[in-house]
């Protein structure tokens, strides 16, 4: 008895998110079909703002492109990708950025599906923080887009550790090197590191014991997500 009231709850979730994808105007008649298979429990609210924002940019793009894109097991593969990472998506920003990804994938004739694909896939490995600071790396000289820094000081103040350091402020410059580093760890930044004047040798960080960074700087592959999520050098946020 449970189950067939959550299999109905179920149905009638589907049966609405289906509605609302047809009624938009361009994007939704070609997508809504999608939904029944693949987020049968997913929040509703969350998919409507997503395939607002997926209309908004496919609206743009050469229908003959949409079509190609929609008559492609990749290309379908991509639309599911972003319905599945949307339903799951807490912000509007990271809803924006799916978009994005999956719209710049149909139009971009230099651009693979499949390479799409996997930046959604990246892109899903990041949080809020290293997506902000993955844009930091954009222009990371010291008075480089001073607009957007201050924007996310809170995110980009540095956090300093010293032996009377408390607990907190350690986590808290842990966390900060964290994020730098799992951005690393992903090949989208790198690190280019100090050498000691007299030795030649690589230059060691005297309280983490670790080489010491001089800079760091976006590897093609985090240009490219910066690019398909909707940050360029015009339009940077």
């Amino acid at each position: 008895m449970a189950g067939d009231l959550e299999q109905d709850k179920t149905d009638a979730l589907v049966a609405t998110a289906k509605s609302v994808l047809g009624a938009v105007p361009f994007a939704g008649p070609l997508l809504s079909e999608l939904v029944g298979s693949l987020i049968p429990n997913q929040r509703l609210d969350r998919l409507t703002k997503y395939v607002k924002e997926l209309e908004a940019r496919l609206s743009r793009i050469d229908r003959e492109k949409i079509d190609n894109a929609l008559n492609s097991e990749e290309g379908i593969d991509l639309f599911e990708e972003g319905f599945v990472q949307a339903s799951r998506s807490l912000t509007d920003e990271r809803r924006k950025y799916i978009a994005n990804v999956v719209a710049n994938g149909v139009d971009d004739k230099t651009v693979e599906y499949s390479e799409s694909k996997y930046i959604l896939k990246l892109l899903q490995e990041l949080n809020e923080q290293e997506i902000i600071w993955l844009r930091f790396f954009m222009d990371p000289t010291i008075d480089g887009d001073e607009e957007f820094r201050e924007k996310h000081r809170n995110i980009f103040d540095p956090v300093r550790v010293n032996l009377g350091s408390d607990e907190r402020t350690i986590e808290k410059a842990s966390l900060q090197d964290s994020y730098k580093d799992h951005l690393e760890r992903l090949g989208l930044i790198r690190s280019h590191y100090r050498t000691d004047r007299n030795t030649g040798m690589p230059a060691f960080d005297k309280f983490s014991g670790k080489l010491s960074v001089s800079y760091r700087d976006l590897t093609p592959i985090g240009q490219m997500i910066l690019k398909q999520i909707g940050f360029t050098d015009e339009n940077n946020g």
